[in-house]
């Protein structure tokens, strides 16, 4: 964990901030104990709506995207190795000292240890927690520029970008939800988890949609899904799906929702998800949803909604058509 190794790397480990100026912190998990960075002094740069807006709630100054020049940075791994790579890249185009990167062994900090120390002098690590953490003086803005990366165009001309879901292309579990939605879906749909977008590219195709909002906590993910859907009847939102309030009830909800955060399956994630979903919909409104096969909804959605059905699927999915929410929990 961060907040037992960089204590030792700061007390007589040899890693000193700079007396002045701003220290960027990249991609802290939400509970991390920033002790050893002075709150005065530190941004957090965070894509991810809930944590960007804890941290702003413990009252740090926070950033979607670092701007300008900092005195040092901190990054805290991604899992994601291009992604974590990229971040890397960013941090040390924008320092002007140094550059700590902290992570689990979970997260590949090995392999970036061994591929930064072919490349720069590295101090430390200090190894504790299942984790390393090490540091280096900064080096010229561009010298990390071949990890740099962003939005690009993949498979099947849609825009995708390191660390968003389904980066390498269409997910089978979305797709196979695709084939699967009917011809009507009301006028007013909302895509939670709306990723880059394919769920919601498809809803515009079926008649008499007006408008369909596309729920998304990931930034970088919210920016391609504009490119990839350019509908004028789509509306973005960069949020938590599950504490989003529209001004409007819905006709129809679809929805591929995460079940991770970490490597292990956490299943609360998606019923909550089916929780938002019977709150946002009308009385008479549908849930159309994908899932991997192990994950334990069925419960959930019959004490969300008055019918369930399973629709459809394969050996790893299951597809569920849900129909009037209740308003109470039985």
């Amino acid at each position: 964990m961060l907040d037992s190794r960089l204590p030792l790397a700061l007390d007589g480990g040899g890693l000193e901030w700079p007396a002045e100026g701003t220290i960027a912190v990249f991609n802290p998990a939400p509970e991390a104990d920033l002790d050893g960075v002075p709150q005065d002094r530190s941004e957090i740069i965070h894509d991810l709506y809930p944590a960007h807006a804890s941290w702003a709630a413990r009252g740090y100054a926070v950033a979607v995207e670092g701007e300008g020049r900092y005195a040092a940075a901190l990054v805290c791994l991604p899992r994601a190795k291009q992604q974590a790579r990229a971040m890397i890249a960013q941090a040390c185009a924008q320092s002007a000292g140094v550059v700590v990167i902290d992570g689990q062994k979970t997260d590949g900090i090995e392999g970036i240890l061994k591929s930064m120390r072919a490349r720069v002098d590295v101090h430390g690590p200090v190894t504790k927690a299942h984790g390393k953490l090490f540091w280096i003086e900064a080096p010229a803005a561009d010298y990390f520029a071949d990890w740099a990366a962003g939005p690009e165009l993949g498979e099947g001309g849609f825009w995708t970008a390191p660390g968003v879901f389904s980066a390498d292309g269409v997910d089978l579990a979305s797709a196979l939800l695709v084939d699967a939605l009917p011809e009507k879906l009301g006028k007013h749909v909302g895509d939670l988890g709306a990723g880059w977008g394919f769920l919601s590219a498809h809803v515009l195709t079926r008649e008499g949609v007006e408008a369909v909002h596309l729920v998304e906590a990931g930034h970088m993910a919210i920016e391609c899904a504009r490119r990839n859907v350019t509908d004028p009847r789509a509306v973005f939102h960069w949020d938590d799906a599950t504490t989003w309030d529209p001004a409007h009830k819905l006709d129809t909800i679809v929805m591929n929702p995460p079940f991770h955060v970490g490597r292990a399956a956490e299943p609360q994630i998606g019923q909550a998800f089916v929780a938002a979903a019977a709150r946002l919909l009308a009385p008479q409104g549908h849930l159309w949803m994908v899932a991997n096969r192990h994950l334990p909804y069925e419960d959930e959605l019959k004490t969300r909604f008055a019918q369930v059905a399973e629709v459809g699927g394969d050996a790893r999915f299951k597809l569920f058509h849900a129909q009037r929410p209740l308003r109470k929990r039985r």
